[in-house]
């Protein structure tokens, strides 16, 4: 008998409320949706009433909802803080996701901390500290591998949540400075403007442009589909979705995908199984590909390789559909069996890498007619970034999630009786008082009961099994049995709401000492109570964070695995490392030079502002 199941949990976005539903019902195990202040996306925040209705329809599934709360924190914040913590709590929220320690110094509630990515879950030693405190799960940093993962894992008995699909920020989260500086948006403040998507020239120290007005700090897209075996393997038992600023459309794609994934997972192993509860119906066939997407890539899960830039546009290009094999003036033809339809979006990149787009006007055969040919010549990648197709499928097909419960209707002294139950435990008896009248047919009435049983409507159930114990074959109208299921079923939504557990989690009061002594602006130490959680655990000097300091020259903004010199074929550690003489710069398009610096012993590249 297997004795140690292992929940795995599928963690979504939701920029709002519909969209957190629109997550529930594709498949998620947990949703994760930002406060009304102090989430690291200041534009998703959400009201409490927004809040609580997303709570209260994910419970019903058992599905979780965190509410993030990960940004740092001012002084005079610190009280407004404190109420919204108490309020999301009182909702019956499942966790907390933060960034600022000073919320630890905090009069808390009971509710289940989760470190965010914003702080940088990438040393060992500081993870160990942060379950010595009391956190119950960490968002691990995005840059570490499977080998990196599986030494965590075996140092702590931490939850271990990892990104799996979505955008990747370049730096190190909580780490990076760039929007800060160049715009006075702060990513520590949710406020982050993205300088990573902007083009960028590469210098040398004697003005040698190695790269002119490229995209060489954005990012492809992370697909981590195909190694979602290997995470489980090394420890990880949720896997998170990116995209709090993305539509239905986009969660319920990507969703509705890694939900298939992991229950394909699921089923080949005994061990496994997923936390929440409900089965998704949909004949809806998804596929990231053709949602909003840079490109894929691994990252550095596996290895380190150069294919994970988005060199030449920062948007989207979806799905590659093939190459132009015949260009004229009004159309070309696509050397694939790839169906294209009228309205689609279609770019490609023309000689000089550029990203051009064009809808498609009309199809004659398999002659495609663009609103815009130009660029396009014969062998050219074609991708569609818009399936109109595919966009009426996702709004068309609904994708419904329900719980199985079983039925059984028995014989009382004055009527009939109807019990409902699912498969936790929880169950409901409606009763119902009325004459007993026999019928003719046995047969035919138990068909008619189990028929008018099974009909669930627009409730969440769904039911697997409906059982009949009646001492003889008695008629029931149509409208009573209808009427008695739609109560019995009533009682057991309630029920069910009744009894989910929300979760206690008290922080440890203890004296664990803090692996660092002296903590530059990188720590983030926004507030007096993050000062004060840091020296109670042996840290003796404190900066306090970027936003806060007047003098920034020459101050890193930036960490991030991502090498130009290993991408541009500079790499000391390889044999055949070109020489290259630096320092090297980046130039934005305002003449904005920014300094790079590299530590090759662990293969980083550090950037600061001027």
């Amino acid at each position: 008998m297997i004795k140690n199941i292992k929940k795995l949990e599928l963690l979504a976005p939701a920029k709002n409320l519909s969209t957190g539903i629109a997550a529930i019902n594709a498949g998620a195990d947990a949703v994760y949706i930002g406060a009304s202040k102090f989430g690291a996306r200041s534009e998703a925040g959400n009201n409490l009433d927004d809040i609580k209705a997303l709570i209260k329809y994910a419970h019903q599934f058992r599905v979780k909802i965190y509410v993030a709360f990960n940004t740092i924190i001012y002084d005079n914040e610190i009280e407004e803080a404190k109420k919204i913590i108490q309020q999301i709590y009182e909702a019956k929220a499942d966790g907390l996701i933060i960034q600022d320690m000073g919320i630890l110094e905090m009069d808390l509630p009971p509710i289940p901390l989760i470190a965010s990515t914003q702080m940088d879950n990438y040393d060992l030693d500081k993870i160990k500290f942060l379950e010595k405190i009391g956190f119950k799960r960490i968002i691990l940093a995005r840059e570490l591998s499977l080998h990196q993962i599986d030494e965590i894992k075996k140092n702590t008995n931490l939850e271990l949540e990892t990104f799996v699909h979505g955008a990747l920020c370049v730096g190190f989260s909580g780490r990076c400075y760039f929007s800060e500086l160049i715009s006075g948006r702060s990513a520590n403040r949710g406020q982050c403007m993205q300088a990573c998507r902007l083009p960028y020239s590469l210098i040398d120290s004697q003005g040698k442009v190695i790269a002119k007005n490229k995209y060489l700090l954005s990012l492809k897209d992370l697909n981590l589909s195909e190694n979602l075996e290997n995470l489980i393997d090394v420890g990880v038992t949720s896997f998170k979705i990116e995209g709090r600023l993305k539509d239905e459309d986009y969660v319920a794609n990507v969703v509705y995908y890694y939900r298939k994934k992991l229950d394909e997972i699921i089923l080949s192993r005994d061990e496994l199984e997923k936390s929440s509860d409900g089965t998704i119906a949909s004949d809806f066939m998804a596929d990231p590909a053709k949602s909003f997407n840079r490109g894929f890539s691994d990252y550095f899960l596996n290895n380190r390789k150069k294919d994970i830039l988005a060199i030449n546009s920062p948007k989207s290009v979806g799905k590659l559909l093939g190459k132009a094999k015949e260009v004229s003036k009004n159309y070309f033809v696509l050397d694939c069996n790839e169906k294209i339809n009228n309205g689609d979006g279609l770019c490609f990149f023309d000689k000089d890498n550029n990203l051009c787009g064009s809808n498609v006007n009309k199809i004659i055969d398999k002659k495609v007619f663009l609103s815009n040919m130009s660029g396009l010549r014969i062998g050219t990648e074609i991708y569609r970034n818009f399936d109109i197709q595919f966009s009426k499928q996702l709004k068309i097909n609904q994708i419904k999630r329900t719980v199985g419960v079983s039925m059984l209707i028995s014989e009382s002294v004055d009527g009939f009786n109807l019990k409902a139950w699912d498969k936790e435990g929880n169950e409901a008896i409606f009763k119902l008082k009325t004459a007993k009248e026999l019928a003719q047919n046995k047969e035919t009435v138990e068909n008619m009961i189990i028929s008018q049983l099974s009909k669930t409507g627009e409730t969440i159930f769904t039911v697997s099994s409906v059982n009949i114990d009646l001492t003889q074959a008695y008629f029931i109208k149509i409208s009573i049995l209808n009427e008695t299921r739609r109560n019995v079923l009533i009682l057991l939504e309630k029920e069910r709401n009744k009894n989910y557990k929300q979760e206690v989690f008290k922080l440890k009061n203890n004296k664990a000492i803090f692996p660092i002594k002296e903590l530059s602006y990188e720590f983030n130490v926004a507030n007096k109570l993050a000062e004060q959680f840091y020296r109670k655990h042996g840290v003796e000097k404190i900066e306090p964070a970027y936003e806060l300091t007047k003098i920034r020259k020459n101050k890193k903004i930036m960490t991030t695995k991502h090498c130009l010199k290993y991408y541009f074929g500079y790499c000391s550690k390889e044999k055949k490392g070109q020489l290259i003489k630096e320092p090297l710069y980046l130039i934005n398009e305002r003449g904005q030079k920014f300094l790079l610096k590299f530590d090759c012993a662990k293969c980083q590249m550090l950037i600061y502002g001027e």
